[in-house]
């Protein structure tokens, strides 16, 4: 019976205990609230209107409803990227697992907002309460991915990385199917839709406390072994931990007397450079690979491609449904497969895909080829939520969050903004601008990134600095 639990890696049921908490407390509800926010429009529009005739006895001009209505769609990646930036140092000064406890109750208060902005006659606490949101996501998903990569075996990192991709899919779907009309997508009920996110957040404040702070931190930036030994024999349930703790000793003594690095020193120093490059390509790779451009477009697709307009909304659920699918598939392949190959087809694999639906969209080919393509395309995605976490040692993670997510999330409100220009500018072409970033990524991936899967994190290290530090000898050679 051990020796099956050992096979399967049940004895680490409660570090996988803790990667559904992490997951459903924010991936999760983090996908609610990205897929809710297009169901309600109409009714908050409404209530826009609505409320700018109480105050001023007057109807909102239709381009100032429309910029407030953009605004509160577009806000939460800005309330996103300054969670993001607090991402460097809230978990350095008060730990992984108060931070995220911290973020619980961001979400819970978001929330509220919603629910009471019909109440209060303001659409302004529905702009506070989707900018909390976008903080809570800021802040939650580095933070979840920066916990659960401090705690894991190096054989299981990339799949339990890969849960908050996991379950932020699980989330779009389930806010596409409680926003249809028939459920919550109706004007008594648009609040609670907005609000409904917060719900999820609860469980990290409840069961949280029973779980341990992050081993890597206790011990390389506490300086607690004892502590950091005991919450891995919590989460691993092994006696023999003396390879890891040899690991984070080694680890520690390479960063020994040096300060937490700021988002600065990872901008300027060589020793990260390779490591940089590749968080920048990886991180932008999920917007402009198209990602969540096919996302804002999907209604436009259906539509290019003759689906009735009452199905319209049925088939995005089918979107998200597959995205699910095909993240769980990626979860099971990344400790296999690598990350490297993965992403670096998988872009391959987009640009390819891409190609195709500008020319399904061309001819006007059925819905089900175009979904199917829709599909094809989603295979690798969320891949890049894995990545961060294995390129940086212990002192540089927390800043090397705050760059991924600046970058990621700036990167979605750049899109989300201008995609719409580009498509009343290019038409059924516009998907072709994201040919080109794919390719240049897939063969930067392929050709360039040492691999990760099955290392540690000071080997990952070694085989970054053989291209950091590629041309010194040659630059000594010069000098002297």
């Amino acid at each position: 019976m051990e020796h099956f639990k050992l096979s399967l890696g049940l004895q680490y049921w409660r570090l996988y205990l803790m990667a559904v908490v992490l997951g459903i407390g924010g991936s999760f509800q983090y996908g609610i609230q990205v897929s809710v926010v297009a169901a309600p429009a109409v009714h908050v529009q409404t209530f826009v209107n609505y409320t700018w005739m109480w105050r001023y006895q007057t109807p909102v001009d239709e381009s100032t409803k429309q910029l407030i209505w953009s605004f509160i769609v577009a806000v939460m990646s800005l309330g996103a990227w300054v969670g993001a930036i607090n991402a460097g140092s809230l978990p350095v000064k008060y730990g992984r697992k108060k931070t995220m406890l911290f973020n619980s109750v961001v979400a819970v208060v978001a929330a509220l907002f919603m629910i009471f902005s019909r109440t209060a006659k303001s659409f302004e606490m529905i702009l506070i309460g989707r900018l909390l949101f976008g903080y809570n996501a800021g802040l939650g998903l580095s933070v979840h991915l920066m916990y659960l990569g401090e705690s894991s075996p190096k054989k299981l990192r990339g799949f339990l990385t890969l849960t908050g991709s996991m379950f932020m899919a699980l989330g779009k779907m389930m806010g596409q199917i409680i926003g249809i009309k028939e459920m919550m997508g109706t004007d008594e009920m648009w609040p609670f839709l907005l609000a409904i996110s917060g719900i999820p957040a609860i469980l990290p404040l409840l069961t949280l406390f029973f779980f341990p702070e992050s081993p890597r931190y206790l011990y390389i930036d506490k300086g607690d072994s004892d502590g950091a030994k005991k919450a891995l024999q919590w989460l691993w349930q092994e006696d023999d931990l003396k390879m890891e703790l040899e690991d984070m000793q080694k680890e520690r003594q390479s960063t020994q007397g040096e300060k937490a690095k700021t988002v600065k020193d990872i901008l300027t120093c060589r020793c990260v450079r390779w490591q940089l490059l590749t968080l920048v390509l990886t991180c932008s790779g999920n917007q402009f690979s198209g990602y969540n451009a096919l996302y804002f477009y999907a209604f436009d697709i259906f539509s290019e491609s003759g689906a009735p307009e009452e199905l319209r909304q049925y088939l995005t659920i089918g979107i998200g449904a597959m995205e699910f699918i095909a993240v769980m598939l990626c979860s099971f392949l990344i400790d296999r497969a690598g990350r490297k190959k993965l992403m670096g087809y998988g872009y391959l694999m987009m640009a390819v895909a891409m190609s195709l639906l500008t020319i399904m969209l061309c001819i006007k080919v059925p819905t089900s080829a175009a979904l199917t393509l829709i599909i094809k395309h989603e295979t690798i995605p969320g891949v890049a939520f894995a990545l961060p976490a294995d390129l940086f040692l212990q002192a540089w993670r927390p800043a090397a969050f705050v760059v991924s997510g600046t970058i990621g999330w700036l990167s979605m409100f750049l899109v989300g903004m201008c995609f719409s220009y580009v498509v009343n500018g290019m038409g059924q072409y516009c998907f072709l601008i994201f040919v080109i970033y794919c390719i240049v990524s897939g063969a930067f991936m392929i050709f360039l990134v040492p691999e990760t899967k099955g290392k540690t994190m000071l080997e990952i290290m070694e085989d970054f600095n053989k291209l950091n530090y590629k041309n010194r000898e040659t630059e000594l050679a010069t000098k002297f």
